[in-house]
């Protein structure tokens, strides 16, 4: 420990060095609060839990796995991987016989939940039954028989019913009246779902649509029961309660999980990396003052724990400083998502010391490492060389980092050729690798690279002054100084420039996809799901020539090959009619097979998806309906729209049974009038629905844009931060332009024709990788080029350049002034 204690030349090396010691402080400061905000989410992820709320008083409870298992491989090479359900899975109601004769059982109670229509409102529908481990009591009537409802004040003040009254509901067996037995006060499990209707539980599986299903089994104790195996269910239950009532919670930990994990790696990495070049660009300019101490007899040992105890000095205090706005960045980005509804309301950001702790850390062990390379060679040279080596710019590159950028190169190109060829996630997940290997060949390659970009742009400046000559010669001779300017510029460049255009392309082609695809003369939509009764309704409306109800929802679709498959959460579109009747209100753009044979067991499915699970008209397609029900229909077409539209189309009776919600979300009509189909619910044309979709699509780009921010704004406050010490540095070198006859502005020129040279280069670097990265890309998800927006792109190349003019610009005057006072 006393080697790497903090000793006096470094604590020296600090008040003498303050700019550069400042400049180190930020980079670590911000690796901190990256590092910090995305392990906060992972933990939480790891971590979530809903409290039982439903079944808080329920001993014990039954319920299907929420989770679809894929096993791939054998022997050794077996693994398994689990995806959470789209929908929730349920058990037989015959179960409850077995469980109520458990000992140590009292009663075992079917419990079912599913969504009621009211007119223009919407209310939960329970089973009765499920008042024993709820809490609900009646507070007048009685309780429900086959065709009868308990409601809750809300719903009954909605309808203005009261006990043997009659109120309109419909269910998934259509609009039925039901009469009024009884009112009740909802209980802690029913509270918190607002207007509430109790139905017959010997009615309620049919209504909810899963005859013979329910959502859970809730078994209640027998009073002074003693059984331990009662007990150690009763534990299981109460461990595991919340999750079962709670769908969410699975897609939570799932979002939570891959964005502080596959994000906050990425992120992680590229803020250490950052962190790293600025360490070492804060050791290297110190090059002079440590060949000094070699020639008066320092110690390459000496140099080594100079560096270390420097890092020991700013890293830890960096690291907790940018812990405090790392947390408030996770507990903003945390409430982003449950206003979005990524993640129920009842789970709760975890903040402990464990992601804290790792990014302090991860700091410190970034400063050492990156202090130790970049004070290898000033320290182990020889006094005689020392001062030789640190007065001039090393021209021989590197072999082993040369040789590592090299590899970085050619790994980059292969990905991309593999992204090339490939489709859908395949080539999303290719093109990750594409801008790392790429962005840390840039980075490795920083010098020649470097020099290169003042070849060309001392080339542009031929002619254009002294100023411009200058700075294309300092350009040339600072090639390691200008490529620890460029890189963090191309990395902002390249990020923010992938995933907002990758936005940009899905959306610009879905939005194309579905103006061309929905071809119906009018589109019916209502906010809590249309009638059951909705298609044939409209389809008795004169002169309507089609009518085509849409559920909507996904599936989990087995894609890859081999041992390399995995399950992708899949939209899908269950349809009513035949395809022959589809094909009226839509133009999925068929390429092969015919939509007329959609129906029981048999799909069509968009090109994409074909290709990405290898398969074909006549195969069968290995698939998880919402519910978990495995299943393989055959594909009897494949179209070209479903990115627009949906990348499964099935009938609707195959998937209506395995959702909990039944209610057709649109309903496509051809031909007819507006006003007459009015009753059924809100009436737009082709057109106006598809700009109410896009704005949804638009809504959820959140995501996107916010991790584009992150890692964006890091970059380009690296990028700022490096600028500065950069020019701070450079006091000594500016002093001496004005004493042999530069005036201020020729030197402030300089500053800014170097300034965007630097700038230049970074963009043109990022927009080469992020058309690397994207094209591929796109070409495997979307079969086009990107989309790239003219106004947004100009705005990334205006704000980088703004930015590293202001960069030099502030500090530079600063340096004249004080040199001139």
């Amino acid at each position: 420990m006393r080697t790497f204690a903090p000793n006096g030349l470094a604590r020296a090396a600090v008040r003498c060095k303050p700019a550069s010691f400042a400049g180190t402080f930020v980079a670590l400061m911000m690796a901190a609060l990256i590092v910090s905000a995305c392990g906060i989410l992972l933990e939480t992820g790891v971590r979530a839990s809903v409290p039982a709320q439903r079944y808080a008083t329920a001993p014990v409870v039954v319920a299907a796995d929420q989770y679809a298992h894929l096993v791939t491989g054998s022997g050794d090479n077996r693994s398994e991987s689990a995806n959470p359900l789209p929908d929730t899975a349920r058990v037989d109601t015959a179960l409850a016989d077995k469980a109520a004769r458990a000992p140590g059982a009292q009663a075992a109670v079917p419990d079912f939940t599913f969504p009621v229509r009211q007119g223009d409102g919407a209310l939960t529908g329970h089973g009765w039954g499920s008042h024993a481990f709820t809490g609900t009591v009646l507070t007048s009537g009685a309780a429900p028989r086959t065709g009868e409802v308990v409601l809750d004040t809300v719903a009954a003040g909605a309808a203005k019913a009261g006990v043997g009254d009659t109120v309109a509901l419909e269910t998934a067996t259509g609009r039925t009246g039901f009469r009024v037995s009884g009112l009740a006060k909802a209980g802690a499990g029913d509270v918190a779902e607002g207007a509430t209707g109790w139905f017959a539980d010997a009615q309620s599986p049919a209504l909810a649509g899963h005859p013979g299903k329910a959502d859970a089994i809730a078994v209640l104790a027998r009073g002074g029961a003693d059984s331990d195996a009662l007990a150690a269910g009763v534990r299981k239950a109460l461990a595991d309660s919340g999750a079962v009532e709670d769908h969410g919670l699975a897609y939570a930990k799932e979002t939570l999980t891959g964005l502080g994990g596959s994000f906050g790696g990425i992120a992680a990495v590229v803020a250490v990396f950052t962190a790293s070049g600025t360490v070492a660009l804060s050791v290297a300019q110190r090059a002079r003052e440590f060949a000094l101490l070699r020639v008066v007899g320092a110690t390459p040992r000496q140099i080594r724990r100079a560096v270390a105890a420097e890092a020991l000095l700013v890293a830890p205090l960096a690291g907790l400083v940018g812990c405090l706005p790392g947390t408030g960045l996770a507990h903003w980005w945390f409430g982003q998502l449950k206003d979005r509804g990524a993640v129920p309301e009842p789970v709760d950001l975890r903040v402990s010391w464990i992601p804290l702790v790792v990014a302090v850390g991860a700091g410190l062990l970034t400063a050492l490492a990156a202090g130790w390379a970049a004070g290898r060679r000033p320290a182990k040279a020889k006094p005689a060389q020392a001062l030789t080596d640190a007065s001039l710019e090393r021209l021989r590159p590197g072999v082993i980092r040369n040789a590592l950028g090299l590899g970085a190169l050619v790994g980059g190109g292969f990905l991309t050729v593999l992204a090339a060829r490939s489709a859908g996630e395949d080539a999303a997940d290719a093109a990750l690798g594409v801008v790392m290997l790429f962005m840390l060949a840039v980075a490795l390659l920083g010098p020649p690279v470097a020099r290169l970009c003042a070849a060309l742009f001392g080339l542009l400046l031929r002619g254009r002054g002294a100023a411009a000559a200058l700075a294309a010669a300092n350009s040339r001779t600072n090639a390691r100084r200008l490529a620890s300017a460029i890189t963090p510029i191309a990395l902002a460049m390249a990020f923010a420039s992938t995933l907002v255009f990758m936005h940009t392309s899905e959306s610009h082609v879905a939005a194309r996809q579905l103006r061309a695809g929905v071809t119906a003369d009018h589109v019916i939509t209502r906010p809590a799901g249309l009638s059951p009764e909705a298609v044939d309704r409209a389809g008795r409306v004169p002169g309507v020539d089609a009518a085509v109800g849409l559920l909507d929802t996904q599936v989990l679709v087995s894609v890859g090959s081999g041992a390399d498959r995995w399950l992708q959460d899949t939209a899908t579109q269950g349809i009513s009619g035949s395809g022959a009747q589809l094909a009226k209100v839509q133009d999925l753009d068929v390429r092969s097979g015919s939509l007329d044979r959609v129906g029981k067991g048999r799909i069509a499915i968009d090109t994409t998806l074909a290709t990405a699970a290898k398969v074909k008209v006549g195969d069968e397609l290995p698939m998880y309906l919402p519910d978990g029900t495995r299943t393989s229909p055959e594909i009897v077409a494949v179209y070209g729209r479903g990115l627009g539209l949906a990348p499964v189309t099935m009938d609707r009776a195959s998937l209506a049974a395995h959702v909990t919600s039944g209610f057709d979300s649109t309903l496509l009509v051809r031909g007819g009038d507006a006003k007459a189909l009015a009753p059924l619910g809100k009436v737009a044309d082709a057109s106006g629905y598809a700009v109410e979709q896009t704005t949804d699509r638009e809504l959820n780009a959140w995501a996107n844009y916010t991790m584009a921010a992150v890692l964006g704004g890091f970059a380009a406050v690296a990028a700022v931060n490096t600028l500065v010490m950069t020019v701070l540095d450079r006091r000594r070198e500016l002093g001496v332009l004005r004493l042999v006859g530069a005036t201020r502005r020729q030197v402030m020129d300089m500053l800014r024709w170097e300034g965007l040279l630097v700038a230049v280069a970074g963009i043109v670097l990022g927009t080469a990788i992020a058309a690397a990265t994207l094209i591929p890309m796109m070409r495997g998800l979307t079969g086009e080029a990107p989309y790239v927006p003219p106004l947004v792109y100009g705005s990334f190349a205006v704000a980088a350049v703004g930015l590293a003019l202001l960069a030099v610009t502030v500090p530079a005057s600063a340096a004249l002034r004080d040199r001139e006072a």
